[in-house]
């Protein structure tokens, strides 16, 4: 079947989704809400292919139009072809091209899927774990007005981890820490240890801790998943020497290309690397980084960016061709309240949500609630991701030295 030539019949959607409550972070925080842009790329014979990309709480939508002249009378399956022509490795020093590249990519695989009548897992290799990928309960430090999952402190953690894990299955967990002192994020951490003694867990403080003792005990230094820095990484792999770090070791804001990923485990056996195929551009960067980190015995996990239905699909189907996918994937997606997908969230079970079936990437988008949150974010508009509501003077420096106080009652003055 031909497919013939892309148009853009809706060329972007700017989104907002709903969260259960505001997430902090290293960095900021995620205001009550994700800002996604839905990419729609239209063959000349109505195939319609979907793309997602985040930014941050912030519009890709302009990013998305300068490029519309670009790609019209592209082949879709010239997919090597695309990378150049919008994604030059030199000229892409330049501008912000890699990621919406990645959600061109998958909107022209869903396209070639539907064509073809097979699943994108399908097309990209026989699929390794076609019945599911693993999934981890990502831990934040969660205030919300109305008191729905509440994580502000140590009990109210270990009660919403346990909620999650009874409604989900999670046996991985991950912690987001970098808003505390280290001392008490690492209480908070040893009380979901002692709370889950069979489960795995790792603690990631956004890269902002530092090798030096000013900034944190020797316990957080040995818990630490990414340190700032890539000299910070190879002080903390040959200096931690336990369990927690071995099974973190994760890096992905720091090792996010080929160069970077040869570079920082030739030699190095064991860990693990979370890859991100947003910031690799392609499914194609995402296998190639994984087939390095195959070489050098290191497990892999796909990276989350506070996804929607679309592009957890595209991770769930990378997800099932990665031999080396050894550790569950990193997903926001149990914070959402909603979905703009077809039969809205997608479910959970033991822990994995199952790869589409369908043809290309086996989801569709409800278009009701795709113009409920377009019109939300045309309202409320974006957010600021590198502040924290509750910190109005605050700014995040790398490494931090600035906590925030976790005896602070109040709640974020800010529209969900």
């Amino acid at each position: 079947m031909e497919t013939g030539h892309e148009d853009y019949r809706y060329p972007r959607h700017q989104c907002h989704s709903a969260l259960e409550a505001p997430l902090r972070h290293a960095n900021g925080c995620h205001w009550g809400r994700f800002v996604r842009t839905i990419v729609e790329v239209e063959t000349d014979n109505g195939i319609i292919g979907l793309g997602e990309m985040g930014g941050g709480g912030e519009s890709a939508e302009a990013l998305f139009r300068a490029l519309k002249t670009m790609l019209l009378g592209h082949d879709p399956a010239r997919l090597e072809e695309m990378r150049f022509l919008i994604a030059n490795p030199t000229a892409s020093l330049y501008n912000n091209r890699t990621q919406a590249l990645a959600a061109l990519e998958f909107a022209c695989l869903d396209i070639l899927g539907q064509a073809w009548g097979v699943p994108v897992s399908e097309i990209l290799a026989a699929t390794a774990r076609s019945r599911g990928v693993r999934q981890l309960l990502l831990l934040a430090l969660r205030k919300s007005g109305d008191g729905r999952g509440r994580s502000a402190h140590t009990r109210q953690m270990v009660a919403f981890a346990t909620e999650m894990k009874r409604r989900f299955g999670f046996t991985s967990h991950k912690m987001k820490g970098g808003v505390f002192h280290p001392d008490y994020e690492i209480e908070v951490y040893r009380a979901l240890a002692g709370a889950f003694p069979g489960d795995s867990l790792r603690f990631d403080p956004n890269g902002v801790l530092s090798t030096s003792r000013q900034y944190g005990s020797a316990e957080a230094f040995r818990a630490s998943q990414r340190l700032s820095g890539r000299s910070g990484l190879r002080i903390e792999r040959h200096a931690a020497h336990t369990r927690v770090c071995e099974d973190s070791a994760g890096y992905n804001t720091v090792v996010v290309n080929f160069e970077t990923t040869g570079r920082e485990y030739s030699g190095h056996g064991g860990g693990r690397y979370s890859a991100r195929y947003h910031f690799l551009g392609r499914h194609t960067g995402m296998r190639e980084s994984a087939g390095i980190c195959e070489t050098f015995q290191i497990g892999v996990a796909v990276h989350s960016s506070g996804e929607l239905g679309i592009q957890l699909a595209t991770m769930l189907h990378l997800g099932a061709v990665i031999p080396n996918l050894s550790f569950a994937a990193d997903a926001h997606y149990h914070h959402l309240t909603d979905d703009i997908i077809e039969g809205g969230l997608m479910k959970y079970e033991g822990g994995s949500i199952a790869v589409p079936d369908g043809p290309g990437l086996g989801v569709k988008l409800d278009r009701d609630k795709l113009e409920k949150y377009s019109e939300l974010y045309k309202r409320l508009g974006g957010y600021p991701y590198d502040r924290d509501p509750l910190r109005p003077d605050w700014s995040p420096l790398v490494p931090n030295d600035r906590w925030a106080d976790p005896g602070d009652a109040r709640m974020p003055a800010i529209p969900y």
